[in-house]
């Protein structure tokens, strides 16, 4: 016998999950253009085909993304320019990009290309020096004038690419956004609102600082781990205690992080436009929370009387060693207070706990405490995929929900 969905379901239920919804999304399908700003705090994979199947429905969602990452390939061109990392920029962007006949799929393809990783030195550089040059097959495919400036990023990043530089898996896309970053001075936002527009990218994606910082976390048991990739579990797994606390470092001692983290006057005006604010599934500490850390973008989340909602994810979160769900909402609030946690006065960190109980077991005492303590409404529907061995939430449910709220 199935279990019964939460009672909370059935408290203030918001406007567009109630009867009628179906006219709102059947218009917001035939004019996607029109439809509603819904920003997301993520990294760059964990909602790839979500963001496919929003694209649908609005053509404005704002997507802010983590320039922290600090392994695989990211790492090396990290280590090579003393630059943020670009790779979850490149994916969000390339997952919302219109590959339809009215979009241009053939520099979509060049993005999305990586050079061989069993190929010679030799060779990749050959490879390399004909994208910058012109002469590759994939760059001659573009049209002028984009093939002309595209070209002109790509030279950009091999004039300065050390020699040492591994090309071995590189992606392309990265090394344009890098080209790009290198001649707009060191500033990721010109770079991704052209490479937007070059592939007709039916949203905004900008990173929440282009600032060149590391994610440090402090675990219970007292140990730091500074990287990224040092506490995600997808390339090392050291983390063996919970998640104390996470903040921004510099590489060097004498970077100053207070002044160089700080949130840029596009990214705030992003923010204040949303219609609803959304923390989505993904891993919780270095894909939600790092983006509330550079400075202002908790001041500027505070400033929009939007909702905010929070999306837990399904399955295994490393970063979440330890905790409860009430845990990861009170951590959200602490992040985007601005008065003392014990203020009653404070605003809840979020208004609405979107998550279905028949793919995420929750107590209900830690309900208990999520609306009646921490006054968060419960919205418990229906979000599986057709395969209930997936352990994800389906897209289009997922979509439509969001959507919803709005």
């Amino acid at each position: 016998m199935a279990k019964q969905r939460s009672s909370c379901t059935r408290l203030n239920v918001p406007r567009g999950l109630a009867k009628g919804n179906d006219l709102r999304l059947a218009r917001y399908r035939k004019a996607p253009e029109l439809g509603p700003r819904l920003l997301f705090f993520s990294g760059g994979t964990a909602l790839r085909s979500f963001s496919e199947v929003l694209a649908r429905y609005t053509h404005n969602s704002i997507h802010l993304v983590t320039p922290f990452d600090s392994g695989g390939s990211s790492a090396e061109l990290r280590k090579a320019f003393a630059m943020p990392a670009v790779g979850d920029l490149r994916a969000r962007l390339l997952s919302l990009a219109d590959d339809s006949v009215t979009g241009h799929p053939e520099i979509a393809a060049l993005f999305s290309h990586r050079l061989g990783k069993s190929r010679s030195p030799a060779a990749l550089q050959q490879s390399l020096e004909a994208l910058a040059c012109g002469k590759h097959p994939l760059l001659k495919a573009i049209a002028d004038p984009m093939r002309s400036l595209i070209q002109s990023y790509i030279a950009a990043f091999h004039d300065h690419m050390p020699e040492s530089f591994d090309l071995a898996g590189a992606s392309v896309g990265n090394l344009i956004l890098t080209g790009g970053y290198l001649i707009h001075n060191r500033s990721l936002d010109p770079i991704a609102f052209l490479f937007g527009q070059l592939i007709k990218t039916r949203g905004t994606v900008r990173t929440t600082t282009d600032a060149d910082l590391q994610l440090k976390v402090t675990l219970e048991n007292g140990r730091t781990l500074n990287g990224q990739h040092r506490f995600t579990g997808k390339e090392t797994a050291e983390i063996d205690s919970p998640i104390r606390s996470i903040q921004l470092s510099g590489e060097a001692d004498d970077v100053d992080t207070e002044g160089v983290s700080r949130v840029g006057k596009e990214t705030r005006k992003l923010i204040d436009a949303a219609e609803l604010i959304v923390f989505p599934p993904g891993s919780f500490y270095s894909s939600v929370i790092a983006n509330l850390l550079p400075k202002g973008v908790s001041k500027a989340v505070n400033r929009n009387p939007a909702p905010r909602v929070y999306v837990p994810s399904l399955g295994t979160d490393l970063e979440t060693l330890g905790m409860t769900l009430v845990d990861q909402i009170r951590v959200l609030g602490d992040h985007l207070s601005s008065k003392a946690p014990a203020d009653a006065s404070a605003r809840p960190g979020v208004d609405f706990l979107l998550f279905d109980s028949q793919l995420l077991t929750v107590s209900d005492e830690q309900l208990e405490t999520i609306t009646r303590e921490m006054g968060v409404q419960v919205i418990d529907v229906d979000l599986a995929t057709d395969d209930p061995e997936s352990h994800r939430y389906d897209d289009v449910k997922l979509a439509e929900a969001l959507l919803g709220l709005t």
